[in-house]
């Protein structure tokens, strides 16, 4: 998976885990809450992952 794919869908991901946390949190569903965060917290690592894909990148682009 490349760099933007791995930002695209850890965007999705977080976007997808908020929301899931915003229903739980109206919904008093303790569960939902919880896999919503975890989601938003996997869309996190794919983000970073894709980021630090970038800079490797961009490091060996120079070299």
């Amino acid at each position: 998976m490349g760099s933007t794919s791995d930002k695209i869908s850890g965007k999705a991901n977080e976007l997808t885990g908020k929301a899931k946390e915003a229903v739980g949190d109206a919904t008093d569903d303790r569960r939902m809450q919880a896999k919503g965060a975890a989601q938003e917290a996997k869309g996190d690592a794919q983000q970073a992952k894709g980021e630090a894909k970038d800079a490797v990148k961009n490091v060996v682009d120079k070299a």
